[in-house]
């Protein structure tokens, strides 16, 4: 006779074998269930921004239930990263009841306490270092604490996921990379090419991230998505995987074809090559979500464009349940029937990178 796991928890329960394994319902548990324990765990979400940050936008945070953010700051330039910088010093100055920077893991737990939203200053890519390490520091300095180190694109550091070479970091690169980890800045290979995410991983002295991606085994070609050896590679030297909620990052014609479901197999394939303590969830779109203002002529047209034909780019683009802010709540429901502890879903929901950041950043 063939038992799931479902399955073997009844059986288990039976035999008051519960005790040895991760606390959960036996049965599907009841939405108040899931809600206490949504209400109640640490909520991050580890790539996340607002077209504007207005009242509409914190509303849709308040709606979220996030505890915190990695969000993403416009790196064109040294000085525009550091007005970026700037423009968040002052946002949490006039809104300190709202916002909170996230310079350590800690923080995630004050905003917890406070009813705060906990915001790490990330950028998508190295260019605003200008070819100078240095500049490492005076972006730390200014509150940083995560940079990707390429993002589609050839830079200085190394190749991007849609360029036609690979050939992982530069010496500058792996300065770069050294700096980063002497100062407590995660290292993150999200848009990275192959070998520059390989690199990156055997090179850092401490753990690294892939704050959001999705599977290559479940989306194939995509440039994207992550290779199983990599996802594996990743969370043997202790590396965190967010899994991007993005209709057509993760599967074809979102909506349709492609739903929540989808988005928990993506997080499935991960959690059977990594283990639970290496998977984590991520967005890669407003915390409002995207139907709520997005056009084809203002979000779909520029990107076909902007993207290499590969990158997939579908309109629309969102998955319903998982475009609105309570996003990561209606996700319970279906970890809940794939079998997740209630242990196991903290983890996912923000556990997982609260360990993290205390080993990267502090």
């Amino acid at each position: 006779m063939t038992f799931d796991r479902r399955t073997f928890l009844m059986g288990a329960a039976a035999t008051g074998a519960l005790a040895s394994i991760a606390p959960r319902s036996v049965l599907a548990a009841s939405k108040a269930d899931l809600d206490a324990l949504y209400n109640q765990a640490i909520v991050i979400d580890t790539l996340s921004f607002a077209r504007k940050w207005d009242d509409e936008e914190y509303a849709a945070v308040e709606r979220s239930g996030y505890t915190g953010i990695i969000t993403s700051l416009d790196r064109s330039s040294l000085k525009v990263a550091l007005d970026e910088l700037l423009a968040w010093h002052r946002r949490v100055d006039e809104f300190g009841e709202r916002y909170m920077f996230a310079l350590k893991a800690d923080d995630y737990l004050e905003a917890k306490k406070t009813g705060k939203l906990a915001v790490m200053m990330n950028f998508q890519d190295t260019i605003m270092l200008e070819g100078d390490v240095d500049n490492v520091d005076v972006l730390y300095e200014m509150g940083a604490r995560c940079f990707q180190l390429t993002y589609n694109s050839r830079n200085l550091v190394g190749d991007g996921s849609t360029e036609r070479t690979n050939a992982g970091l530069s010496d500058f690169g792996v300065a770069v990379v050294e700096r980063m980890n002497e100062l407590g800045i995660i290292v993150d290979v999200s848009h990275s090419g192959k070998q520059t995410t390989l690199d990156a991983i055997h090179l850092s002295k401490k753990p690294i991230a892939f704050t959001h991606t999705m599977c290559e085994s479940l989306r194939p070609n995509h440039p994207r998505a992550k290779e199983d050896s990599a996802l594996r590679t990743l969370a043997e030297n202790g590396g965190v995987a967010g899994i991007a909620a993005l209709g057509y990052f993760i599967g074809k014609n979102p909506g349709t074809d492609t739903t929540i479901e989808t988005y928990v197999d993506h997080i499935d394939h991960a959690v059977k090559l990594m283990g639970i303590d290496h998977v984590g969830l991520s967005t890669d779109f407003p915390v409002r979500g995207i139907k709520s203002w997005a056009t084809k002529e203002n979000w779909y047209d520029p990107r076909i464009k902007f993207y290499k034909k590969e990158y997939d780019v579908q309109w629309p683009a969102w998955i319903p349940e998982l475009d609105e802010p309570e996003r990561f709540r209606n996700l319970l429901p279906v970890l809940d029937r794939r079998g997740y502890s209630t242990g196991d879903m903290e983890k996912l929901l923000g556990q997982n990178w609260l360990r993290f950041f205390r080993e990267t950043i502090g």
